[in-house]
């Protein structure tokens, strides 16, 4: 059995039994214990310079605590983590022996958020300049894991329409929104990426209008592009978005694909590495130290032009008389009207006989 699989636990009995195990070492400095790591094929000392502490949660609300051991020169490296009164390895943590868990599962107990922390920050930790840097998920994130052959391998998270933006205001989502996405590396370019759209547009098949949070990823634009060659009937559902996602916040993916208003890199010239749609700006969130006392480093999620949830009539908004598919193809129009009223006298003249040669070939 795995963690996953034991007795489940709360937050705050999985921080007690990290202070108290830090307790314990602290007394009993001279009585070093090893742990042998398959990863590093090597014991590493248990040691209090060897053990960081990762926060689940951002500015630990509620304070949720679970340790971790890493090589003494190199701390980004997780070896173990204690859970259940003992050292885990973190392939293991990531493991269950439970059939039921198989595809994509509804996040519930705090092992299950431990898993989603694990894979955004540390598992996956972002190998180049270009892939994107997860915040940390509040407790309350509406997520999915995605198991297969017994491992964890990705997860997505929603914010719901009615959902409030922020902590700090009372505006919230106007249609349900597909907030971030990660598959692992080592499971990419295998269908995983559209299986978690599917599941997406399926949960919410009620609902008109769907949102993706903006920006999107050059990965993401391009298994966006592959999911809606297959599945035409969302084509005009699926949108990027800004929160709270107003008409004047979405852009419809598929028509500014054809538009090409992304560029080519993201539409299909680019690597499948990474399939996330979280702030590009955010900080990368990093083990603090036992023995300094600090906690690990988080980052916000920028949310702007939330609406007000004083107007709660607005969240059963619906398809406006001029969506914005056919406004977008009004302005191409538009645009290609006053391009012709530019046109000097000679080039006017010009036109209709184009035209008339045009006419005799069809």
């Amino acid at each position: 059995m795995y963690p996953i699989d034991l007795p489940s636990v709360d937050h705050t009995e999985l921080t007690s039994a990290s202070e108290n195990y830090m307790t314990s070492l602290n007394a009993t400095p001279a009585n070093n214990k090893w742990f042998g790591s398959l990863l590093t094929s090597k014991k590493i000392a248990i040691t209090p310079a060897n053990i960081s502490q990762f926060q689940l949660f951002e500015d630990d609300h509620p304070a949720c605590t679970v340790l971790a051991l890493h090589p003494a020169h190199d701390q980004t490296q997780v070896l173990a983590l204690y859970l259940h009164n003992q050292w885990w390895e973190l392939d293991d943590v990531l493991r269950t022996s439970s059939k039921s868990r198989h595809g994509l599962q509804p996040v519930q107990s705090i092992m299950e958020r431990l898993i989603v922390f694990l894979l955004s920050q540390v598992v996956e930790r972002p190998q180049s300049h270009g892939e994107v840097l997860f915040s940390l998920h509040p407790p309350t994130a509406n997520c999915k894991l995605l198991w297969k052959d017994g491992q964890a391998v990705g997860f997505y998270t929603i914010k719901h329409k009615g959902r409030l933006c922020d902590s700090w205001s009372s505006r919230c989502y106007l249609l349900p929104v597909l907030d971030t996405v990660l598959v692992r590396r080592s499971c990419r370019r295998r269908g995983f990426g559209l299986q978690i759209l599917h599941d997406f547009c399926s949960s919410f098949s009620s609902e008109y209008f769907l949102g993706v949070s903006s920006p999107l990823s050059s990965s993401m634009v391009l298994v966006i592009k592959r999911f809606l060659q297959q599945h035409e009937e969302h084509r005009e559902r699926l949108y990027e978005v800004e929160a709270p996602g107003d008409w004047n916040q979405r852009r419809n993916i598929w028509l500014n694909i054809q538009l090409g208003r992304y560029t080519s890199e993201q539409i299909g010239g680019a690597a499948l590495t990474s399939v996330s749609t979280c702030n590009s700006s955010a900080p990368l969130v990093t083990a603090s130290p036992v023995n300094q006392g600090g906690r690990s480093q988080s980052s916000e999620i920028s949310r702007t032009g939330c609406c007000s949830a004083a107007h709660a009539d607005v969240l059963d908004f619906k398809a406006p008389s001029r969506p914005q598919i056919v406004e977008e193809r009004l302005k191409l129009k538009e645009a290609s009207s006053r391009k012709s009223s530019r046109e000097s006298p000679e080039e006017m003249e010009k036109r209709p006989k184009r035209a008339r040669r045009t006419s005799v070939k069809e």
